[in-house]
């Protein structure tokens, strides 16, 4: 009977789990290991060294944020404002998944600020989700001023509300955030 390994899909979710927790400083191979329950001599079959694991999670992160979402709200069918909401529902469900949570995003960003690969792929995947959401306003927004609009407070709400910590009378966050939803497919 042959060793089982750990997947290398693991070995990045929890690279991942590290980045959103503590930055790429966080990312080391024995600390990932214990995490896992591994021993760190299985890293070494996948990964040639840390440096590749972290290419590999910025590849995961950027597929997970851009075609894989896409992907995800296009199989659902229906017109623009309908792919919206469902982008808008995939987004808020996105909670603590160590791929598409807003964790792991603000932790790459975060990234983006000191490493210049880091922040190439950040531009990349930032550019694509915005050639995605201009695609589907444009579909009922016929002044692309209006389409630029949308588009940047669409992604500035989910980038910005988690760092908003005001009080909403008469409202729950959640309530807001539908509300703003709401608002942009006006």
């Amino acid at each position: 009977m042959g060793v089982t390994r750990t997947p290398r899909g693991t070995w990045i979710e929890e690279g991942l789990r590290a980045l959103a927790a503590g930055g790429p400083e966080a990312v080391r191979i024995e600390s990932l290991a214990q995490a896992i329950g591994v021993s760190k001599g299985g890293f070494y079959w996948y990964f040639r060294n840390r440096d590749a694991l972290l290419t590999e999670m910025l590849d995961t992160w950027e597929r997970g944020v851009t075609e894989a979402v896409i992907d995800q709200v296009e199989s659902g069918g229906g017109d623009a404002r309908a792919k919206l909401e469902r982008l808008f529902a995939i987004v808020d469900s996105a909670g603590d998944d160590p791929v598409t949570g807003t964790a792991t995003d603000l932790a790459v960003r975060d990234w983006a600020r000191r490493d210049e690969a880091a922040a190439q792929r950040l531009r990349h995947a930032d550019t694509r989700r915005m050639q995605y959401l201009r695609s589907l306003f444009r579909a009922f927004c016929p002044d692309e001023d209006d389409v630029e609009v949308r588009c940047m407070l669409t992604f500035s709400v989910r980038i910005g509300n988690h760092f908003i910590a005001a009080d909403h009378p008469a409202h729950t966050r959640e309530e807001v955030m539908h509300l703003t939803g709401t608002w942009l497919l006006r």
